[in-house]
This record gives C-alpha cells, structure tokens and sequence, in this order.
C-alpha cells in the first residue's frame, strides 16, 4: 500500500474563463494527474492536459505555484499546483478517461462539488477564491 502520492493540477484561465472537467464520481476538476517515473512536474502537467483534454501545451508554458500536502487514509497525498500560460486547440472528451464533459467556468461561478485537490489547487493560485475546502499546507515556489 502506498503511503504517499504525487500528481499535479493544471490551471487554464483565460478569457473564457477556467476549463474544468467532471469527473465520472460526479466532481468538477482541474486537468491533471500522477507524476510518472522520469518525468518533470511540467512534463506531466502537458502530458495530463494532452491525454485528458487534447489541449497542447509546452513545458516552457507551465509556470509551477507550489506543493499542497495533506492526508487521506493515511496516505500523504503531494498535489503541484500549475499555470499554464498558454496553449492550443479546444478541450473535448478523450477516449478511456476518466474526466471529460470540459467546461469554462467564470471564476464567480464555479460549479458546485469541486473535487479537494482542485479547489486546493485554486485557492492557492488565487486566496481571494471563496472555496470551502480540507485544509492543505502550501508552501509556493520561489519566483
């Protein structure tokens, strides 16, 4: 059994608004995942946005916020909180994924039922956010 996890929630805000996903559990998410062996914190965040959403990004277009830790299970669970700066194309459904039906949402309107890693993830990015969510421990990133 695992006793700590690590993955990473991509943010796009844009003039559209936030591109969130639901998740097959019913939760509205950040595009995002678990880190793969060998692969940088940027690398996995344009890997997970490519495989859930079709959307492409650089690893030059990831500026990373920071870690957010808390615990679940027992399990410590990292989450990298990430901008991403720019991209192409429009987010839709991919095949054998377990988020889709992408939306942009205006920040005053985010939906309901936020899956705790992505409203952490938010909140982080932008602490004016009125997002209720478990406690997390942040610690930002220099620059």
């Amino acid at each position: 059994m695992p006793h700590a996890a690590i993955g990473v929630g991509a943010i796009l805000y844009g003039p559209r608004g936030l591109l969130l996903g639901r998740h097959r559990r019913g939760t509205w998410e950040l595009p995002g995942g678990t880190v793969e062996p060998g692969e940088s914190l940027e690398e996995t965040v344009v890997r997970e946005l490519r495989e859930e959403t079709g959307i492409e990004a650089r690893p030059a277009d990831v500026r990373l916020l920071g870690t957010l830790l808390d615990d679940v299970d027992g399990v410590v669970r990292m989450t990298v909180a990430a901008q991403v700066g720019a991209w192409r194309g429009e987010p839709g459904d991919q095949p054998d994924e377990r988020v889709g039906d992408w939306r942009w949402f205006a920040l005053d309107r985010l939906p309901e039922n936020l899956f705790v890693c992505s409203a952490q993830g938010l909140t982080a990015w932008r602490p004016d956010l009125p997002i209720d969510h478990t406690a997390a421990h942040f610690t930002p990133f220099a620059g």
